[in-house]
Protein backbone atom coordinates (compact mmCIF):
# COMPACT_ATOMS: atom_id res chain seq x y z
CA UNK A 1 0.00 0.00 0.00
CA UNK A 2 0.99 3.65 -0.45
CA UNK A 3 0.52 6.41 2.09
CA UNK A 4 0.35 10.09 1.28
CA UNK A 5 2.71 13.04 1.24
CA UNK A 6 1.77 16.50 2.47
CA UNK A 7 4.08 19.21 1.20
CA UNK A 8 3.66 21.89 3.85
CA UNK A 9 4.91 25.45 4.03
CA UNK A 10 5.95 26.20 7.61
CA UNK A 11 6.19 29.95 7.12
CA UNK A 12 9.25 32.05 7.96
CA UNK A 13 9.62 31.04 11.62
CA UNK A 14 6.86 32.19 13.94
CA UNK A 15 4.76 29.08 14.75
CA UNK A 16 1.61 31.20 14.93
CA UNK A 17 1.94 31.83 11.21
CA UNK A 18 1.23 28.17 10.45
CA UNK A 19 -2.12 27.66 8.79
CA UNK A 20 -4.71 25.65 10.70
CA UNK A 21 -4.42 22.90 8.11
CA UNK A 22 -0.63 22.81 8.37
CA UNK A 23 -0.82 22.56 12.16
CA UNK A 24 -3.39 19.75 12.04
CA UNK A 25 -1.42 17.68 9.55
CA UNK A 26 1.91 18.28 11.26
CA UNK A 27 0.63 17.16 14.66
CA UNK A 28 -0.78 13.92 13.22
CA UNK A 29 2.12 12.99 10.93
CA UNK A 30 3.93 9.68 11.06
CA UNK A 31 7.07 10.86 9.26
CA UNK A 32 8.33 14.45 9.03
CA UNK A 33 11.20 15.55 6.83
CA UNK A 34 12.19 19.14 7.61
CA UNK A 35 14.80 21.60 6.44
CA UNK A 36 17.05 24.12 8.16
CA UNK A 37 14.71 27.06 7.58
CA UNK A 38 11.96 25.56 9.75
CA UNK A 39 11.86 27.29 13.15
CA UNK A 40 12.64 25.28 16.28
CA UNK A 41 9.27 26.14 17.82
CA UNK A 42 7.60 24.54 14.81
CA UNK A 43 9.82 21.48 15.00
CA UNK A 44 8.76 21.13 18.63
CA UNK A 45 5.17 20.61 17.41
CA UNK A 46 6.10 17.34 15.70
CA UNK A 47 4.63 14.39 17.67
CA UNK A 48 7.09 12.31 19.68
CA UNK A 49 5.72 9.25 17.92
CA UNK A 50 6.67 10.57 14.48
CA UNK A 51 9.91 9.74 12.74
CA UNK A 52 11.79 13.05 12.41
CA UNK A 53 14.33 13.41 9.62
CA UNK A 54 16.47 16.49 9.20
CA UNK A 55 17.22 17.02 5.52
CA UNK A 56 18.37 20.63 5.71
CA UNK A 57 20.52 22.41 3.23
CA UNK A 58 22.89 25.31 3.54
CA UNK A 59 24.66 26.95 0.63
CA UNK A 60 27.13 24.45 -0.86
CA UNK A 61 26.53 22.14 2.14
CA UNK A 62 23.77 19.70 1.30
CA UNK A 63 23.05 17.10 3.97
CA UNK A 64 21.24 15.11 1.29
CA UNK A 65 21.38 15.72 -2.47
CA UNK A 66 18.02 16.82 -3.89
CA UNK A 67 17.52 13.74 -6.06
CA UNK A 68 18.14 11.44 -3.09
CA UNK A 69 15.77 13.50 -0.96
CA UNK A 70 13.06 13.23 -3.60
CA UNK A 71 13.45 9.46 -3.63
CA UNK A 72 13.42 9.29 0.17
CA UNK A 73 10.09 11.14 0.41
CA UNK A 74 8.52 8.70 -2.04
CA UNK A 75 10.02 5.69 -0.27
CA UNK A 76 8.59 6.75 3.10
CA UNK A 77 5.13 7.14 1.60
CA UNK A 78 5.42 3.68 0.06
CA UNK A 79 5.73 2.34 3.61
CA UNK A 80 2.02 3.27 3.89
CA UNK A 81 2.75 6.24 6.13
CA UNK A 82 1.46 9.78 6.35
CA UNK A 83 4.50 11.81 5.39
CA UNK A 84 4.95 15.54 5.93
CA UNK A 85 7.61 17.31 3.95
CA UNK A 86 8.00 20.49 5.97
CA UNK A 87 9.60 23.50 4.32
CA UNK A 88 10.37 26.99 5.54
CA UNK A 89 8.20 29.67 3.95
CA UNK A 90 6.08 28.46 1.04
CA UNK A 91 7.09 25.27 -0.80
CA UNK A 92 6.47 26.76 -4.25
CA UNK A 93 8.47 29.98 -3.78
CA UNK A 94 12.16 29.10 -4.05
CA UNK A 95 11.43 25.94 -2.08
CA UNK A 96 12.03 23.33 -4.82
CA UNK A 97 8.65 21.88 -4.04
CA UNK A 98 7.90 21.33 -7.71
CA UNK A 99 10.93 19.07 -8.08
CA UNK A 100 9.83 16.92 -5.18
CA UNK A 101 6.31 16.58 -6.56
CA UNK A 102 7.62 15.49 -9.96
CA UNK A 103 9.25 12.53 -8.24
CA UNK A 104 6.04 11.65 -6.40
CA UNK A 105 4.08 11.71 -9.65
CA UNK A 106 6.65 9.47 -11.30
CA UNK A 107 6.37 7.03 -8.38
CA UNK A 108 2.54 7.22 -8.30
CA UNK A 109 2.53 8.57 -4.75
CA UNK A 110 -0.52 10.69 -3.78
CA UNK A 111 0.23 14.13 -2.38
CA UNK A 112 -1.28 17.42 -1.30
CA UNK A 113 0.27 20.89 -1.09
CA UNK A 114 -0.41 23.13 1.90
CA UNK A 115 0.83 26.66 1.16
CA UNK A 116 2.64 28.69 3.79
CA UNK A 117 3.39 32.35 4.48
CA UNK A 118 6.35 33.11 2.27
CA UNK A 119 9.35 34.87 3.80
CA UNK A 120 8.80 38.04 1.77
CA UNK A 121 5.33 38.62 3.24
CA UNK A 122 6.14 37.49 6.77
CA UNK A 123 9.48 39.20 7.22
CA UNK A 124 8.33 42.44 5.63
CA UNK A 125 5.25 42.60 7.85
CA UNK A 126 7.21 41.92 11.05
CA UNK A 127 9.82 44.48 10.04
CA UNK A 128 7.23 47.18 9.35
CA UNK A 129 7.78 47.36 5.60
CA UNK A 130 4.78 47.33 3.23
CA UNK A 131 5.91 45.67 0.02
CA UNK A 132 3.48 47.81 -1.96
CA UNK A 133 2.24 51.30 -1.23
CA UNK A 134 0.26 53.69 -3.39
CA UNK A 135 2.87 56.45 -3.03
CA UNK A 136 5.99 54.31 -3.40
CA UNK A 137 5.53 50.96 -5.15
CA UNK A 138 2.82 49.46 -7.33
CA UNK A 139 4.60 46.17 -7.96
CA UNK A 140 6.83 43.75 -6.11
CA UNK A 141 9.27 41.23 -7.50
CA UNK A 142 10.61 38.13 -5.75
CA UNK A 143 14.13 36.98 -6.64
CA UNK A 144 16.69 34.58 -5.29
CA UNK A 145 20.27 35.61 -4.69
CA UNK A 146 21.49 32.08 -5.36
CA UNK A 147 20.84 30.67 -8.81
CA UNK A 148 21.13 27.00 -9.76
CA UNK A 149 24.65 27.43 -11.14
CA UNK A 150 25.81 29.37 -8.07
CA UNK A 151 25.92 32.77 -9.77
CA UNK A 152 23.98 35.97 -9.08
CA UNK A 153 23.48 36.79 -12.76
CA UNK A 154 20.07 38.44 -12.55
CA UNK A 155 18.24 40.55 -15.20
CA UNK A 156 19.63 43.77 -13.76
CA UNK A 157 18.09 46.16 -16.29
CA UNK A 158 14.59 44.87 -15.52
CA UNK A 159 15.19 45.29 -11.79
CA UNK A 160 16.08 48.97 -11.95
CA UNK A 161 12.53 50.21 -12.35
CA UNK A 162 10.63 52.99 -10.57
CA UNK A 163 7.75 52.17 -8.24
CA UNK A 164 8.94 48.60 -7.77
CA UNK A 165 9.99 46.73 -4.64
CA UNK A 166 12.60 44.00 -4.92
CA UNK A 167 12.71 41.15 -2.42
CA UNK A 168 15.78 38.95 -2.65
CA UNK A 169 15.67 35.60 -0.89
CA UNK A 170 19.01 34.33 0.40
CA UNK A 171 20.03 37.94 -0.02
CA UNK A 172 23.45 37.65 1.60
CA UNK A 173 24.64 35.50 -1.30
CA UNK A 174 26.53 37.78 -3.64
CA UNK A 175 25.35 40.88 -1.78
CA UNK A 176 28.35 42.96 -2.82
CA UNK A 177 27.88 41.97 -6.47
CA UNK A 178 24.12 42.59 -6.29
CA UNK A 179 24.64 46.08 -4.92
CA UNK A 180 27.29 46.98 -7.49
CA UNK A 181 25.27 45.59 -10.40
CA UNK A 182 22.08 47.45 -9.52
CA UNK A 183 24.00 50.73 -9.26
CA UNK A 184 25.82 49.99 -12.52
CA UNK A 185 22.49 49.58 -14.33
CA UNK A 186 21.08 52.83 -13.01
CA UNK A 187 19.77 52.39 -9.48
CA UNK A 188 20.51 55.35 -7.24
CA UNK A 189 23.17 54.53 -4.61
CA UNK A 190 20.82 56.09 -2.04
CA UNK A 191 17.95 53.66 -2.74
CA UNK A 192 16.70 52.43 0.66
CA UNK A 193 17.43 48.81 1.55
CA UNK A 194 16.52 46.61 4.51
CA UNK A 195 18.16 43.39 5.61
CA UNK A 196 15.92 41.18 7.75
CA UNK A 197 17.78 38.45 9.61
CA UNK A 198 15.82 35.51 11.07
CA UNK A 199 12.58 37.29 10.27
CA UNK A 200 9.42 36.73 12.40
CA UNK A 201 11.40 34.86 15.07
CA UNK A 202 12.40 36.03 18.55
CA UNK A 203 15.90 36.60 17.15
CA UNK A 204 14.82 38.87 14.32
CA UNK A 205 17.15 41.75 13.49
CA UNK A 206 16.37 44.49 10.97
CA UNK A 207 18.98 46.78 9.47
CA UNK A 208 18.23 49.63 7.08
CA UNK A 209 20.73 51.25 4.78
CA UNK A 210 21.14 52.18 1.11
CA UNK A 211 22.04 50.02 -1.85
CA UNK A 212 25.42 51.71 -1.92
CA UNK A 213 26.24 50.90 1.72
CA UNK A 214 24.31 47.73 2.52
CA UNK A 215 27.22 45.34 2.01
CA UNK A 216 29.41 47.16 4.52
CA UNK A 217 26.50 47.29 6.97
CA UNK A 218 25.93 43.53 6.71
CA UNK A 219 29.60 42.81 7.29
CA UNK A 220 29.84 45.24 10.22
CA UNK A 221 26.85 43.69 11.97
CA UNK A 222 27.84 40.11 11.12
CA UNK A 223 24.47 39.38 9.58
CA UNK A 224 23.89 35.65 9.17
CA UNK A 225 21.59 33.55 7.04
CA UNK A 226 18.65 33.24 6.75
CA UNK A 227 18.38 36.86 5.70
CA UNK A 228 16.03 38.63 3.32
CA UNK A 229 16.89 41.73 1.32
CA UNK A 230 14.18 44.32 0.62
CA UNK A 231 15.04 47.08 -1.85
CA UNK A 232 12.81 50.03 -2.63
CA UNK A 233 11.36 53.31 -1.48
CA UNK A 234 8.92 51.45 0.80
CA UNK A 235 11.83 50.74 3.14
CA UNK A 236 11.76 54.44 4.11
CA UNK A 237 8.55 53.69 6.04
CA UNK A 238 10.15 50.99 8.18
CA UNK A 239 11.19 52.96 11.24
CA UNK A 240 7.81 54.66 11.65
CA UNK A 241 5.64 51.60 10.99
CA UNK A 242 7.72 49.19 13.08
CA UNK A 243 7.73 51.56 16.06
CA UNK A 244 3.99 52.16 16.02
CA UNK A 245 3.36 48.47 15.44
CA UNK A 246 4.76 47.67 18.89
CA UNK A 247 2.06 49.60 20.69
Amino acid sequence: MVGKVYLIGAGPGDPELLTLKAHRLLTTAEVVLYDRLVGQEIIDLIPETAEKMYVGKAKSMHSLPQDELNALIAAKAKENKIVVRLKGGDPFIFGRGGEELEELIQESVPFEVVPGVTAAAGCAAYAGIPLTHRDYAQSVRFLTGHLKDGTTDLPWEELVHPAQTLVIYMGLTGLEETSASLIKFGMSPTMPVAVVEKGTTKNQRVFTSTIGSVYELAVKNEVKSPALLIIGEVVSLQEKLEWYGKY
